[in-house]
């Protein structure tokens, strides 16, 4: 393609799917969230037989509980940057023949290739002649009409069988092809290999158990990856009720892209769609990798535009439970008027808190102005317990407490509370009865 046609700055934003050497210590700038680092296969097997203990725990404590775990803590990361490097790629390339086919600026969902054109466009690249290339869009799980979606085109690469076979793509920079993932060594591919196994046996487990498992968000230069995985973990074990929760991270300005994608697929394909939302715990290093290497920063430019996205993406969500019944999501948040606007929107569109679709979540020792109430008007809300060891749990509880730092102000706003409740109940003469 000629220069004027290719992606400002698509050169520089790869360099985000790079191992940074000043950049290893995950850690920097980071104290709401546990950091995982690989040292070997061996490691990775003692902290799934932590995640599974775990499982176990939350299953022996609550009726529908819930285990978090980090996809970093299951296998080598540098797989994780390798294949959201590759997943990023193959998405950039499907927007830029929408580019050529006049759908710039469309959201995710509309864009719609003509396969007649795509086929061309292949042939023309040289990436696959149109006979190689007619069979990719006939497939059973690809759309039969004459428009190839984003979907279809995300189906190309399956990760578990596709993923170390060569792929052309051009780099839009030079116009060359280039594979979009060099082979992998065989250690590689065994290292991936153990990854999804670990993810299996985890899943079986919180099926077995009757607990839900949520994958956590991590730094968006893993995050492609992260979930891509949790999807194919979905499509498995969410065929009759959500099991497996994908984590989407509010502050990245393609959320909203990735959640509508991620339940349409969803929908196409019957199963049940689980999410937890959040605001996102990894501002100030994401920030900090992007400007020092050189790349455009993902988060959202302020905290309003933040908000603005966790509410839309909340709302579609709520949207899709009404219509089908079959999404599910747990609000984790801290923030009153997020709560209040879920209470609000589960009220407009009839989603009653018996049926369990939504709930929410508040870490332990924090917000407890807002659980408590929750919990008494019947809404499922969960407290979320660091679990492990305690010289590692510590740390994590410190850095909570650091980053609330503005928790002090919200304790005096709970004393307050209760203060006034005791004058009114004093008053009237119901001290213990709440009800009056």
């Amino acid at each position: 393609p000629s220069p004027s046609s290719s992606t400002p700055g698509a050169e520089r934003r790869e360099k985000q799917y790079r191992a940074h050497r000043g950049f290893g210590d995950r850690r920097g700038g980071v104290i709401s969230a546990r950091t995982y680092f690989y040292a070997d296969e061996a490691k990775c097997d003692q902290h799934m037989e932590t995640f599974l203990r775990c499982i176990d725990a939350s299953s022996g404590s609550s009726e529908d509980g819930f285990s978090a775990i980090k996809l970093t803590a299951l296998g080598r990361p540098q797989f994780l940057l390798q294949f959201s490097e590759v997943l990023v790629k193959w998405r950039r390339f499907f927007h830029q023949m929408a580019a050529e086919q006049g759908q710039a600026g469309r959201a995710a969902l509309e864009m719609k290739l003509e396969a007649e054109k795509l086929q061309e466009a292949l042939a023309n690249l040289g990436i696959a002649t149109k006979a190689e290339s007619q069979h990719w869009f006939t497939g059973e799980n690809l759309g039969v009409s004459s428009t190839v979606d984003l979907l279809d085109w995300n189906s190309l690469i399956d990760s578990r069988t596709k993923l170390s076979k060569l792929l052309l793509v051009p780099n839009m920079q030079t116009g060359q092809l280039e594979p979009l993932l060099s082979r992998f060594t065989e250690e590689e591919d065994l290292q991936m290999k153990r990854m999804l196994q670990r993810m299996d046996t985890l899943a079986k487990r919180a099926t077995e158990k009757g607990v839900r498992l949520m994958v956590d968000a991590e730094q968006s230069y893993f995050q492609p990856a992260i979930s891509r995985l949790t999807l194919e973990m979905q499509r498995r074990f969410n065929r009759d009720r959500a099991i497996i929760f994908n984590t989407y991270q509010c502050y990245l300005k393609e959320a909203y892209d990735n959640v509508t994608v991620d339940v349409e697929l969803s929908r196409r394909e019957g199963w049940h769609f689980g999410t937890k939302l959040v605001r996102g715990a990894y501002m100030e290093q994401e920030r900090e990798r992007a400007a020092q290497i050189g790349y455009e920063d993902p988060i959202n430019p302020t905290y309003e535009k933040t908000n603005e996205m966790y509410h839309r993406c909340l709302d579609y969500i709520l949207e899709e439970i009404k219509h089908s019944r079959k999404a599910n999501v747990m609000v984790a948040s801290h923030n009153e008027d997020t709560v209040k606007f879920t209470l609000r929107r589960m009220m407009e569109l009839g989603i009653h808190p018996s049926e369990k679709k939504v709930c929410f979540g508040q870490l332990l020792g924090m917000c407890d102005q807002i659980t408590f109430p929750l919990g008494q008007a019947g809404f499922p809300v969960y407290k979320y317990v660091p679990y492990g060891p305690v010289n590692e749990v510590l740390p994590y509880l410190s850095r909570r407490a650091q980053e609330n730092r503005g928790f002090v102000q919200r304790a005096n706003r709970e004393r307050d509370l209760l203060w006034r409740e005791f004058k009114r109940r004093l008053l009237a003469g119901s001290l213990f009865s709440p009800n009056h």
